[in-house]
């Protein structure tokens, strides 16, 4: 495991951590003594610790240590732990291993952890071409349980669950609900905009059909590869030591591969450089039909940005989902778009109509009292 070195949350490198028993008994290798546990790197949904170790042979190992408090991130820690642990048994070089999960025995809020392989973090987000060679491998070598879409568990961006714990044959239906869980969660949090509820539900019926169904359709298939789920630049580093690129904090599920770049597309990220998209076309050619790689790519970036901006309220993430729904819908329906506009409009005109009608008969009633 390693630590997210994004900028935001807390540091306090060097500060001792207090472990509880239930970390030391879930130590891989009995007979290991903790030589220092202390406070690791950034952080923003968990804290994290450094175990400095000496197994029975003498050996010093280290260990990654990452805990949350309260009962609704168990779901967190256990998303992330299935994650990680299936990405690492795909390509252990490409992830660390998590070796447990677990909760506090200490009395008081619940406290889960993660204890895991220690690497080193390096560079972020790592050289383009060596890292997007090892996701590409990733992709490839994957293989469904199920052969279908989906994991055996539910898996969350952040503190946001999403619906991952599906099993779908259909790659359509599977992202159509994916999508609308994520358009459920901001309804219920973000203010009321209609013309925002319009355009999403127009790129659930019109866009998700039109782009994702001739995927599988005139004898086209797709595989469903294991994901990370939520690759940016904190979640991805160079190892120091081997100076292999690798990721972490997994959200993973078995998905159509294209999705895995979705996430690049925003500016904030350093990932939506294009090289690291062209590179990783090299390795992992487009889906046919190729000429919609870019509307699907938009239609991907869709669930991890209305999602952020679920998380982080006050940003103007939303608003830049509201424009890339516009610009979706430009593309696959734009006569549905322009009728709503154009709906809209008469109606805002009417409104201001009948406003001053009633601002003139108020100022023919004052007349009249007046005379």
């Amino acid at each position: 495991m390693a630590s997210r070195q994004d900028g935001t949350g807390s540091e306090s490198d060097g500060a001792t951590f207090e472990l509880d028993d239930a970390v030391l008994d879930s130590l891989p290798i009995p007979g290991t003594k903790v030589l220092s546990c202390r406070a690791y790197g950034m952080w923003v949904w968990a804290r994290q610790a450094r175990l400095v170790c000496q197994l029975p042979t003498g050996e010093q190992l280290s260990y990654f240590l990452k805990v949350t408090t309260g009962e609704s991130d168990r779901l967190m820690a256990e998303g992330q732990f299935e994650s990680d642990k299936a990405l690492h048994e795909v390509l252990p070089s490409f992830c660390p291993k998590p070796y447990a999960l677990g909760q506090y025995k200490a009395p008081g809020p619940a406290n889960y952890f993660i204890l895991a392989e220690f690497r080193d973090v390096g560079q972020q987000p790592p050289e383009p071409a060596r890292f997007v060679a090892r996701l590409a491998e990733l992709h490839k070598d994957s293989v469904s349980p199920t052969g279908k879409f989906g994991f055996h568990v539910k898996t969350c961006h952040g503190k946001a669950p999403q619906l991952t714990d599906i099993w779908e044959d259909s790659w359509e239906v599977c992202y159509y609900k994916q999508l609308k869980h994520v358009f459920d969660m901001d309804k219920s949090k973000q203010r009321y905009w209609p013309e925002f509820d319009f355009c999403a539900q127009l790129v659930m019926d019109k866009c998700v059909p039109a782009l994702l169904r001739p995927l599988q359709s005139d004898g086209r298939s797709i595989k469903p590869c294991l994901l990370h789920g939520n690759i940016w630049d904190g979640n991805t580093a160079t190892d120091m030591r081997s100076g292999e690129p690798f990721v972490f904090d997994g959200s993973a599920f078995y998905a159509h591969n294209e999705f895995e770049l979705g996430n690049w597309r925003t500016p904030r990220h350093r990932l939506s450089s294009k090289t690291y998209i062209r590179s990783y076309k090299r390795h992992f050619p487009a889906s046919e039909p190729e000429e919609d790689w870019d509307s699907r790519n938009l239609l991907y970036s869709l669930r991890p940005n209305l999602t952020a901006a679920w998380l982080i309220p006050g940003s103007n993430y939303r608003e830049n989902v509201f424009e890339d729904m516009k610009e979706l819908c430009s593309r696959i329906c734009p006569d549905d778009l322009a009728s709503y506009k154009r709906k809209s409009e008469v109606d805002h005109d009417h409104a201001a109509s009948d406003g001053e009608g009633e601002d003139g008969e108020e100022e023919e009633e004052e007349e009249e009292e007046e005379d």
